[in-house]
């Protein structure tokens, strides 16, 4: 059927997806400007079986967030919090540490820790919560603090960049997640996220992380005030931060929820939308393994379609999350493994668990629901 799609307004597109050839930013445009989204999934899904084949990957994790004290306070964010605001908050080392005790015998590999930019908090903090949950759960990979909270260690401990990272990991991070690339555009960046560091520090933040051996995680928030050529300036920019270290596991779209925001007028994003910017990432993002519908900003169904829309990661049971559900998120904050091995085999896909670096922990049967 992807033959069939060389003519038409997507001919040239298709013709390059077939022989494996990179798309331009003028074909990513195109790709955001055609209404044609069961072509372009069709496209996508012959990018992602020759990429990665059939199977599906989710990933048996939880969350900690460890405050939402912020000084950032984003215009895109519901979740920040001034010090002493009614609901603001920071986790105690105890409190943490009890929460890891809780997690024991649940089977998980993952603990994935952001957080507010709280100035009241030393970089000892930081490094004592590592510890803390390492000791708990050893064989636990932690996945911690995005690019803006590296830079905002690095600001309060008065260490380098190189140097935030090292220590870091000498307290037990495994790898950096991809928050706080929103969008890369200056001028769209100023009106949502005023005080964030801008997209060039962003990328340092991940290929200094490349090149001292971690792997990361590589975002884009959608539904905004962004163009549709500002998705596609961002998608290159990761591209070719890619081709320059290889460093990132995967790419992960996450809708824009307004709610509690300053932007609360906007609509939110549409299933159509969802499944387009899933889609056209994994035919721009040619260098990248893996794209991931995060099922809790765009609800489980509307994940299980993506399935057929470029997408070979559902993420994982996460069990709490605050920052999308303070945006307007309704959606569950756990769903089990038993949920992932019913949406993937209803897909016609073979469900497989991993571990943070995508090694495989359990390949399960393809049997099929429906």
């Amino acid at each position: 059927m992807v033959h069939n799609l060389e003519e038409g307004p997507l001919a040239g597109v298709a013709r390059k997806v077939l022989d494996g050839r990179r798309l331009s930013r003028e074909d990513g445009i195109r790709l955001w400007e055609s209404d044609d989204l069961p072509a372009i999934g069709l496209l996508s899904d012959y990018a992602r079986r020759r990429k990665v084949g059939n199977d599906v990957f989710f990933i048996n994790n939880a969350h900690i967030n460890h405050t939402n004290v912020c000084r950032n306070l984003c215009e895109l964010c519901a979740f920040g919090k001034k010090p002493g605001d009614r609901g603001a908050y920071t986790l105690s080392i105890e409190e943490i540490a009890a929460r890891a005790e809780k997690l024991r015998g649940l089977g998980i590999t993952e603990v994935h820790i952001v957080g507010g930019l709280n100035e009241s908090l030393p970089f000892s903090y930081y490094e004592e919560m590592l510890r803390t949950v390492k000791e708990i759960l050893p064989e636990v990979h932690i996945q911690a603090f995005d690019a803006v909270e590296i830079d905002f260690l690095g600001e309060i401990s008065g260490l380098d960049l190189e140097e935030v990272l090292l220590r870091l990991k000498e307290a037990g991070l495994g790898s950096l997640p991809g928050g706080g690339a929103e969008i890369f555009n200056p001028a769209v960046r100023k009106r949502i996220c005023s005080k964030k560091i801008g997209p060039e520090r962003w990328l340092e933040v991940h290929e200094k992380a490349h090149r001292l051996g971690f792997r990361s995680n590589a975002t884009m928030l959608y539904g905004h005030l962004e163009s549709i050529e500002d998705r596609v300036d961002h998608l290159i920019a990761l591209r070719e931060l890619q081709d320059r270290t290889g460093g990132f596991l995967a790419f992960i779209p996450l809708a824009f929820h307004p709610k509690n925001t300053s932007f609360e007028h906007l609509p939110g994003t549409t299933g159509m939308m969802d499944l387009k910017a899933l889609a056209i990432a994994r035919l721009m993002l040619d260098n990248f393994d893996h794209i991931k519908a995060f099922w809790i900003m765009i609800t489980p169904k509307v994940a299980q379609v993506s399935l057929s829309f470029g997408v070979d990661d559902l993420d994982g049971t996460v069990r709490e999350e605050r920052i999308a559900h303070e945006a307007g998120a309704e959606t569950a904050q756990y769903q089990p493994p038993e949920a992932f091995l019913q949406m993937i085999r209803e897909a016609g896909r073979t469900p497989v668990e991993r571990d943070t670096l995508y090694n495989v922990i359990r390949r399960y049967g393809p049997e099929r629901s429906l």
